[in-house]
């Protein structure tokens, strides 16, 4: 098992899942430590990497697209301190952070994970109830109903009409944007109910205008993923190669795998396997060696 323990959290890895504990201190972003723990399956990942910094670096995984809810409903928006899938190294733990890369990078390699797109999510999203927001109101989800509850600096226009309440059935889409400057940000809910012309975030009471003026605001990406999980995945009506569909096909549709670390002919054919790649250059002589190494290991 490879873990590597700082204060802006814990990473554990150990062949199959690597395990998220985000850190407790007052420097840890709020939405980071909202989402709490993760377990992140292989199956998920395209890659990890250390990336060294003037004062230590970060470790950074890399997830298949469309795979995680929260990296989908933030669309490349979460900066590096609110990304629950970047961990902050001191200069002290450089080793540890390169080892636990090769571990992960070697899994990944072995078991020949797809760095394909997905049309269903792999990972669960925010666990319910989830509540989030800031500027002018607050969005909670219990996971059939998103309740919009509205404070003293709304607009009369939406506080008049007291909390806007929308079944989950109702709801066809959500988008969330941070606020960027002088710029407000919102997350706005988007419903079959026929509207017209949408109006802006700040009258719109399927909408939190959110100011930027607290980093608590950040939680409301929080409510976007939790609703966006329980919604139809964005990819599935696009269709998908009869290969991608039957990687992605249920756990419990699929045989079972056979313990590849109990079976010793199967590591061996495995090995096989890595040579002839390697002759046939697809595999690099780093690449090679270390899942030589890997397997060998679990020989």
């Amino acid at each position: 098992m490879a873990e590597i323990l700082q204060k802006d959290g814990t990473w554990t890895f150990d062949g199959g899942t690597v395990r998220i504990v985000p850190g407790r201190g007052s420097k840890v972003h709020p939405l980071r430590q909202a989402l709490g723990e993760l377990e992140v399956p292989l199956s998920a990942l395209t890659g990890v990497a250390y990336e060294p910094g003037r004062k230590g670096g970060g470790l950074r995984l890399r997830l298949r697209e469309g795979a995680c809810p929260l990296l989908l409903a933030a669309n490349g928006r979460l900066g590096d301190s609110a990304d629950p899938y970047r961990l902050a190294v001191e200069p002290d733990r450089t080793g540890v952070a390169e080892y636990f890369v090769d571990e992960v990078r070697n899994a990944l390699l072995l078991d020949q994970v797809s760095a394909d797109p997905v049309d269903r999510f792999l990972l669960p999203g925010p666990s319910v109830p989830v509540s989030g927001g800031g500027g002018d109101g607050t969005a909670s989800f219990d996971g059939e109903t998103v309740r919009l509850t509205w404070n003293w600096k709304a607009e009369e226009s939406k506080s008049s009409g007291g909390p806007s309440t929308l079944p989950l059935s109702d709801i066809t889409g959500v988008e969330w944007l941070p606020s960027r400057g002088l710029e407000n940000g919102y997350l706005r809910f988007h419903t079959g109910r026929p509207t017209g012309k949408v109006p802006a975030p700040k009258y719109d009471p399927c909408a939190v205008d959110l100011w930027g003026l607290s980093k608590k605001e950040y939680t409301a990406a929080l409510v976007a993923a939790a609703v966006l999980v329980r919604l139809p995945h964005p990819a599935a009506s696009a269709g998908s190669l009869p290969a991608l569909e039957k990687s992605l096909a249920p756990a419990a549709a699929l045989p079972a795998a056979p313990a590849v670390a109990d079976d010793h002919d199967a590591l061996l054919r495995r090995l096989r396997e890595l040579g002839e790649l390697h002759q046939a250059g697809v595999l690099t002589d780093e690449e090679f060696t270390r899942a030589k190494q890997a397997v060998l290991k679990r020989l």
